[in-house]
């Protein structure tokens, strides 16, 4: 099995999101999630499009949407080619 998701989305070049690279990422910011009592978890790749769930503490904090757009999604997009968009389930 190949480390990159490769899909495409209709009209779309195909997106490759490494994997490897995403679970490294995600790993270097859980712990400053986990300092404040809260969590992520990864719950797929759909072209450039990465699903996450707030968990925790950070799953009920008024301020999850700015973590994850501000914070989250700023890092993801920087550090691992071909992540488009960061939204939370």
């Amino acid at each position: 099995m190949s480390d990159a998701v490769e899909t495409q989305a209709a009209g779309a070049e195909a997106t490759q999101v490494d994997l490897d690279a995403l679970t490294a990422t995600l790993d270097y910011i859980r712990p400053a999630l986990q300092a404040d009592g809260g969590d992520l978890v990864l719950l797929g790749v759909e072209g450039g499009r990465v699903s996450l769930q707030l968990v925790g503490a950070c799953g009920g904090c008024p301020l999850a949407t700015l973590t994850l757009t501000s914070g989250i999604e700023r890092i993801l997009r920087d550090r691992v080619p071909g992540v488009t968009e960061v939204v939370a389930v």
